[in-house]
């Protein structure tokens, strides 16, 4: 929006062909996401405990964790707002990705939001059950894969990249929307698995979301793309300012969930979070780079998936308790040492992404 408003303007005044550039926008979708975030924090949360909305807590969990009941929840709208404004306000709104991403993120927000809004407005435990919230995930995701396979320009737009070898990918044709669905989807539910402790899910994703900003530019611009031998995707780098304000969002709402948490996040942050990440990873042709980078997401799902699996074949229990954060809360770690590590490990791991753009 304001990149029409800088546009006309610059016809008066050349300085403001500046906001032209796309790390420009990107820096200012970070810092209007950011400012927006940390604006609105604070009378969101006193809002919210106002309504009452606050977090249920397990008894048969970590016993810290019993102090936590009734902690504000539903705090993911405040990431979904800023990312949503700083991105009207700074990307090209003629980018048919900018509004793919944008719509995507905020359909899993809108599931997170009903699943929330049963489990601690209207008091029903079960939230929304689990057959209408796979359902319309499906919807979305479904919807998502398909819109970015009938508008790719290019073949290397649907071709899955073997990241860390060179000039290797796989054109998978229609099989492209399969693979894409069950990317967005898994992401999504990932995170919302790993969102268990204060900043656990989040700062993550400002992790991931930053490096995927990186391939986004880098596969936008025909040079570097093509030096690194990564697919050249010109319309895409327009995400690089809604990784910018994923980023800014993540941090300002890190400002209020950094231990001990004022307000937690809830499905409707922690599902859209991750279906942001799946798609933009999509669309910058890096979805088993995502695999990498999001390491600590794929763990503590797969922690849940041997866990109940493990009890229902042999009636025993794999971890103390899953997701695995959880399991290293029972072996006696504080909860601070827990997500620190794991962020050290994250940082880790998206380093190890980043290297991909040049191990092949």
């Amino acid at each position: 929006m304001l990149l029409y408003l800088a546009e006309w303007l610059s016809q008066f005044q050349t300085g403001f062909n500046v906001f032209r550039y796309l790390t420009v926008r990107a820096i200012m979708g970070v810092l209007t996401a950011l400012a927006i975030a940390l604006l609105v924090g604070r009378p969101m949360i006193t809002r919210l405990r106002a309504y009452k909305v606050g977090q249920m807590v397990r008894d048969d969990g970590p016993q810290s964790h019993l102090s936590k009941a009734g902690t504000p929840t539903m705090g993911g709208a405040l990431i979904l707002v800023a990312v949503a404004i700083s991105t009207l306000l700074w990307a090209d709104l003629d980018n048919r990705y900018v509004w793919i991403v944008l719509l995507t993120t905020l359909a899993f927000g809108l599931v997170g939001l009903v699943d929330d809004y049963k489990k601690l407005v209207l008091r029903n435990p079960r939230g929304l059950a689990a057959r209408w919230k796979y359902l319309w995930q499906t919807v979305a995701g479904f919807s998502a894969a398909i819109a970015l396979y009938v508008t790719a320009g290019s073949p290397a737009e649907t071709a899955l990249l073997i990241p860390y070898l060179k000039d290797v990918s796989i054109q998978l044709g229609p099989w492209f929307i399969l693979l894409t669905y069950f990317v967005i989807v898994g992401a999504s539910n990932a995170v919302n698995l790993t969102d268990g402790l204060d900043g656990l899910a989040v700062m993550p994703t400002v992790l991931v979301a930053g490096a995927l900003a990186v391939f986004v530019y880098a596969a936008s611009h025909g040079p570097i793309s093509g030096y690194l031998l990564i697919p050249h995707i010109p319309e895409v780098g327009e995400l690089v300012v809604f990784c910018g304000a994923l980023v800014g969002a993540g941090l300002g709402f890190l400002w209020f969930n950094a231990y001990p948490a004022q307000v937690f996040m809830g499905d409707v942050g922690a599902l859209a979070l991750g279906a942001a990440l799946g798609v933009v990873a999509v669309a910058a042709r890096q979805e088993l780079v995502l695999f990498v980078m999001g390491g600590v997401f794929v763990v503590e799902t797969i922690s849940v998936m041997m866990q109940v699996m493990s009890f229902k074949l042999t009636g025993k229990r794999i971890f103390r308790m899953a997701p695995i954060h959880h399991h290293f809360e029972l072996k006696g770690w504080p909860e601070p040492r827990v997500i620190v590590r794991f962020w050290i490990v994250t940082v880790v791991l998206v380093l190890v992404g980043l290297a991909s753009l040049k191990i092949r």
